[in-house]
């Protein structure tokens, strides 16, 4: 029995009891995850999904979290003198597929708790806020001519 599932952007031939090195996930070690994007699923007989197998989903643990080995990256232009090296090593998950099926894990329930929030944190009242009148500018104020006549 076999799956080809989507892992974190990519897709993987999977069997059960399989070790597989993927894209870092969020998860801590040890901890369960499911996937339900199942493209393809063989169990004797092949389904095919349209893109996806409704409800079937691919079960992995969390063995550890590791990088992989350094990429050397290198450019260069001959007769300009530019050189830059670089250097990249990708961080991997490395899972355990437990379970390949038709029958999805039920997720864990979280409880939500009900607060009150007036018990919480007490409610300021609001100031009333006097509109702001709008100053206007005060006129601008023509000068008179001085007129002087001379005698």
């Amino acid at each position: 029995m076999y799956a080809i599932v989507e892992i974190a952007g990519q897709q993987f031939k999977v069997t059960k009891d399989q070790k597989v090195f993927v894209h870092r996930l969020a998860e801590e070690v040890g901890a369960q995850v499911s996937f339900d994007k199942v493209l393809l699923l063989d169990d004797g007989q092949i389904t095919i999904g349209a893109p996806a197998i409704k409800d079937a989903c691919v079960t992995a643990t969390v063995l550890s979290h590791l990088k992989g080995d350094k990429v050397i990256v290198f450019k260069k232009k001959r007769r300009k003198g530019y050189e830059v090296k670089n250097g990249h090593r990708q961080s991997f998950t490395q899972i355990q597929i437990e379970s390949i099926g038709t029958e999805k894990v039920a997720p864990k329930k979280v409880t939500e708790k009900k607060v009150n929030i007036e018990e919480t944190a007490p409610v300021k009242e609001a100031k009333p806020t006097a509109e702001k009148a709008v100053k206007k500018a005060p006129a601008k104020k023509v000068a008179s001519k001085k007129t002087t006549t001379k005698e």
